[in-house]
């Protein structure tokens, strides 16, 4: 299918061009940067081998609606979106730590609690909690930002201690990740989902202005539960039914692949594709509340220059 996997432009103005895990990422005069959302995967820090469908598309018109509905909590970067795969904003100065918050024992911290680990970046969690189960008040898990390899959990001691941000500076971060996931839980109980955990990236303008960069509360930066069935799964024992990218991860852990050293990747079939394709659509129209509108393109890559130049001319 017409799919973005990579992109290879000279823009006017271009300083420089910065390949994520999934975005595309050009650095142009005047402190601009143009973020296109590609229809690449990752899952454990790797990037699969095979673009989904619209993944991109889903990915930043999600998180350009969140942008604007968070504007009254902090500023973003955020200045247009002028094709369904790009966002252009300021480039800032940013923060070298992702602020992962979670309101359940989901995924990562799932994964650590099973293993034995009761201390989770610095948060002492209780015995006898149950996989997937709410806790009393959300935590805050912090990660390093790698450019390359793994993130590293680290605590918000480690965070001060190393020098990466003061007490002063790790506090409104920490005030305005809470607010957030206030409002992004508030969104989902709206559309019938429950807002289980995500992440959150700041950065400082020039005059030290903390700011929102990146995406927030898309699939692949959060995980969301069904609310009507999540009582049910949990009294069976079950996985609650979930809107992320988990379901391919607990897939690629299925067919034995982690990402760990000596592990081959499983062929990842059309069908499983299809089927990745098909959750994130489904969870922008359960997100957004409205129907999504795939991009109609004879060719997507000359339609996403053309509509960047535009725009930055």
């Amino acid at each position: 299918m017409n799919t973005i996997f990579k992109t290879d432009f000279n823009l006017p103005g271009q300083i420089s061009k910065y390949e994520g895990k999934v975005r595309d990422v050009y650095s142009l005069e005047n402190d601009l940067l143009v973020v296109i959302a590609s229809d690449r995967i990752s899952a454990f820090d790797i990037v699969m081998p095979k673009p989904i469908p619209f993944k991109g598309q889903v990915l930043n018109q999600i998180s350009v609606d969140m942008l604007k509905s968070t504007e009254d909590i902090i500023q973003n970067w955020l200045i247009s979106s002028p094709d369904p795969n790009v966002s252009i904003g300021r480039k800032l100065n940013p923060v070298k730590v992702e602020m992962v918050i979670r309101g359940y024992l989901s995924g990562h911290s799932d994964r650590l609690y099973s293993s034995g680990k009761r201390s989770i970046c610095g948060v002492n969690l209780p015995n006898g909690l149950a996989s997937n189960q709410k806790f009393d008040n959300p935590i805050i898990t912090p990660s390093t930002k790698a450019d390359f390899g793994h993130d590293e959990d680290i605590s918000k001691s480690d965070i001060i201690k190393k020098g990466i941000l003061t007490l002063d500076q790790y506090e409104e971060i920490e005030d305005i990740t809470y607010k957030l996931f206030k409002r992004g839980t508030e969104i989902a109980k709206k559309r019938g989902l429950i807002l289980v955990d995500t992440k959150y990236e700041f950065g400082y303008d020039s005059k030290d202005n903390l700011c929102l960069i990146d995406e927030i509360h898309t699939p692949d930066s959060s995980r969301y539960f069904y609310e009507d069935t999540y009582e049910d799964y949990m009294n069976r024992g079950e996985t609650p039914k979930q809107l992320s990218k988990e379901f391919f991860r607990q897939w690629l852990i299925k067919n034995d692949f982690q990402g760990k050293e000596g592990q081959d990747l499983p062929e990842i079939s059309d069908n499983v594709v299809m089927d990745v394709s098909k959750r994130y659509i489904e969870l922008f129209d359960k997100i957004t509340g409205s129907s999504f509108k795939p991009r109609n393109s004879n060719n997507i890559i000359s339609d996403l220059k053309e509509n960047i130049i535009s725009a930055i001319s």
